[in-house]
């Protein structure tokens, strides 16, 4: 099976190592991963801030460099559900609305494109202690993933899995939500962290880098021993 990978700005720049973990596990179940180099955004950042002009250029090159009828890819389901549910009304009317459509029902995010494309549940990783999950909102409210990722961590070898209390709360980063309300944000953040905490859990994981990223910087600021993991992380350790 051919698969094309997206990898978002996040990950791009500040957590490579989830890529490769990712295309680790999707070759070791017959993907034949392909990247194209010429990738750059989705074009939520601006799309959110307001820019629509700007967020349509960027879509339009997002559109080109992932022409064809492969699978697309990405551990993140805050890009996918970008993809998903804003590209139709941004291409409204236009002469690549079908393209969009296409696009909107071929790309994937890594949990949900593992079970019910590969038909995989257990990727045979072994990572041993206690663990919750966050969901984001784009995974939980845009991705309508829930069970996914929960039913690939259960299957994880020495992992124990635990709910958070008000787990599908939002972690308070919201992009530049976080840059123009810091006190709420940091509130939100501090809300799931010690929440995680807890659960007892060593190990906070999650679908989406940035949710993680806000919530670690929370954690570093008090010197909390609990680690943030992207799911993909997870489910290459240990083999």
């Amino acid at each position: 099976m051919n698969v094309q990978i997206f990898i978002p700005c996040f990950v791009d720049q500040l957590y490579p190592e989830t890529g490769f973990n990712m295309v680790k596990v999707l070759e070791k179940f017959g993907c034949k991963v392909s990247y194209n180099s010429n990738q750059t955004c989705c074009g939520q950042p601006a799309f959110n801030a307001g820019f629509r002009d700007e967020a349509k250029a960027v879509c339009t090159k997002f559109l080109n460099d992932f022409k064809g009828s492969d699978y697309i890819v990405a551990p993140s389901a805050s890009c996918v559900g970008f993809v998903r549910n804003y590209y139709p009304a941004l291409f409204d009317n236009s002469s690549v609305h079908n393209d969009v459509k296409a696009l909107g029902a071929r790309i994937f995010e890594f949990s949900e494109f593992l079970v019910h494309v590969l038909k995989v549940t257990d990727t045979g990783a072994t990572l041993k202690g206690n663990a919750t999950y966050h969901d984001s909102c784009a995974g939980l409210r845009e991705c309508r993933i829930k069970t996914e990722p929960r039913t690939l961590l259960s299957h994880v070898r020495g992992l124990i899995l635990n709910e958070l209390k008000d787990v599908e709360t939002c972690c308070g980063f919201g992009g530049t939500f976080a840059v123009k309300f810091p006190s709420i944000s940091i509130n939100m953040g501090e809300q799931k962290v010690e929440n995680a905490i807890a659960t007892g859990a060593e190990y906070l994981i999650s679908t989406d880098l940035s949710c993680l990223m806000h919530l670690q910087g929370y954690i570093d600021n008090k010197k909390y021993s609990i680690k943030t993991l992207h799911l993909a992380d997870v489910l290459a350790s240990g083999w």
